[in-house]
């Protein structure tokens, strides 16, 4: 009897000290998927922002890409005018980047200025430029982003575009010369005449595309559409049209020129020199590249919408396109200028009602 009770009494010590191992082993394993699950949580956490880093600098690369590809294109477009214009004509012709060691030898000279002028004519180059660089940073390069977009920012292009136009204009009257402000009125009279065309233009992609910033308009391929396909070739038609009478070139103006009666931009620059001058060279690439761009993305929206096929055919549209009418037309009489832009902006009210009545799909 005296062994049972001692059996009995081990038997209870042994279970006893069973369920205390058996509580400290779920403690433990408790314990464990704890430090499991906390382990998971942190490598989630840190895969999130490896992705979202990688992400930003994806991000930020492709803006910066996007921003020295249009400045390729601001260079390269001169380029190619020149180099078109000596093959056509059988010239050896200047260098391709000749245009780029003129500027740089009138950034390292100084400027002069007449002591008729103001600040406001000194101030004018800055204020040309800035404006034509902002309005640049909106322009995208196909599928990749520019560097600053929001709802609505093709009339803030627009009105840029004007603010440019406008500084110079001042900057030419303020000198008091006869053929400056000569030259102010017609640029003035010109940009109020094209300046339709512009936004008609710019109406005609906001309609199709159903956006008002052009990162939005020029985010994806469109599918392939017969009626999209012709009103995006008609609408960048309709911009290189634009980019002869916004860059003064023939048969609109000849920058070559050297009649002051018959300028029109160059006339406004008579009485700048170095930096100044350098500066108005610059802005006439960019605004060039801008709507050279614009023209290359509607065209590439359709088909091959890559930015690797839109930075040569901006590059090669607007300079062999310039090119050969400059080597195969004259210029323009002056009267005759203001039917030709007079017709641009009729050309962009007949694609917008065209692209208009293609959107309604009509059966007749």
């Amino acid at each position: 009897i005296k062994v049972d009770s001692l059996t009995d009494a081990d038997a209870d010590a042994d279970a006893d000290a069973d369920a205390q191992i058996g509580g400290d082993s779920i403690v433990g394993m408790v314990n464990i998927d704890k430090v499991v699950v906390d382990g998971k949580a942190t490598a989630k956490s840190v895969k999130q922002e490896s992705q979202s880093f990688w992400k930003m600098a994806r991000h930020i690369s492709n803006r910066g890409l996007n921003t020295l590809l249009m400045i390729v294109v601001a260079i390269c477009i001169t380029g190619v005018i020149n180099r078109t214009r000596a093959l056509l004509a059988g010239r050896k012709g200047i260098r391709f980047f000749q245009h780029i060691y003129n500027v740089r030898l009138l950034l390292r000279k100084g400027s002069v200025y007449s002591p008729t002028t103001s600040i406001l004519f000194r101030i004018a180059p800055c204020v040309y430029l800035g404006a034509v660089m902002v309005a640049f940073l909106f322009i995208p390069v196909a599928d990749l982003w520019p560097a600053i977009s929001f709802q609505g920012d093709i009339i803030l292009v627009a009105y840029l575009l004007a603010l440019s136009r406008v500084a110079i204009v001042l900057a030419a009257l303020d000198t008091g010369s006869s053929f400056e402000g000569m030259g102010a009125a017609r640029e003035a009279l010109y940009g109020a005449l094209i300046e339709p065309a512009l936004m008609i233009g710019f109406a005609t992609l906001a309609m199709f595309c159903g956006y008002t910033s052009f990162a939005d308009i020029f985010e994806s391929e469109q599918s392939f559409n017969l009626h999209l396909t012709i009103v995006m070739v008609l609408t960048a038609y309709l911009f290189v049209k634009i980019t002869f009478v916004e860059s003064g070139r023939v048969p609109v103006d000849d920058p070559r020129t050297h009649l002051e009666l018959t300028m029109i931009h160059e006339v406004m620059c008579l009485d700048y020199s170095g930096i100044g001058m350098g500066m108005i060279h610059i802005a006439g690439w960019i605004k060039t590249a801008c709507f050279s761009m614009i023209a290359a993305n509607a065209i590439v929206a359709t088909c091959c919408f890559h930015w690797w096929v839109a930075v040569p055919l901006a590059i090669l549209l607007t300079g062999l396109s310039v090119g050969v009418v400059e080597s195969t037309q004259a210029r323009n009489k002056l009267v005759r200028n203001t039917t030709f832009i007079v017709t641009i902006s009729a050309l962009a009210a007949l694609i917008f009602f065209i692209g208009y009545l293609l959107q309604l799909d009509i059966n007749i």
